[in-house]
């Protein structure tokens, strides 16, 4: 009988908050069993192991950025939306990076990806850009933003230059680049 309160989400809520506190290399259902109370063996009542816990986590983090983006990009376009797209990734993988990981790997949910790649979508549709090549674009932002972000939750900015003041940069950057 699995434990009262106990259903798919809620492990897969545990496995997360586990992922952002040691790293999501770090989670394993024995981890999360001990998160939830209950032993290894009960967890796959709920999931169908290791690799279905990273692709659920996966699915979590991508709806909550795609929503975050959504809410941020509301009203806003051209460099605004940019702008407000680049912030709230960055936001949430500083906020979430072990959850925000997992998103390297398929979703069990592809409609979750879907909704960051139309969020980013809506912030390029203020630029006059050329027919065709929205998957180049899309993949343009996500290395930069994704990149720049777990660089940074990593401490791999050593420089004296301050962070934000590069972010920013990079920002007008990408913003003049799509103007040309």
């Amino acid at each position: 009988m699995p434990r009262a309160g106990l259903d798919r989400a809620a492990v897969v809520a545990a496995a997360a908050v586990l992922a952002d506190e040691v790293g999501l290399a770090n989670v394993t259902m024995g981890s999360v069993a001990e998160r939830v109370g209950v032993r290894a063996p009960s967890l796959y009542k709920h999931v169908g192991g290791q690799a279905d816990i990273t692709r659920r986590v996966a699915t979590l983090a991508l709806t909550e950025l795609g929503d975050a983006l959504r809410d941020a990009l509301q009203g806003r376009a051209g460099r605004e939306a940019l702008a407000a797209a680049a912030r709230t990734i960055r936001a949430y993988v500083v906020e979430h990076p072990g959850r925000y990981a997992a998103t390297t790997v398929p979703p069990d949910d592809p409609a979750a990806g879907a909704r960051v790649f139309d969020s980013l979508a809506a912030a390029l549709a203020g630029y006059r850009l050329e027919p065709g090549g929205a998957v180049h674009r899309m993949r343009l932002l996500r290395t930069l933003f994704h990149g720049f972000a777990l660089l940074e939750v990593a401490g791999g900015f050593q420089l004296d230059n301050d962070v934000d003041e590069s972010f920013e940069w990079i920002i007008g950057f990408v913003d003049r680049g799509l103007r040309t």
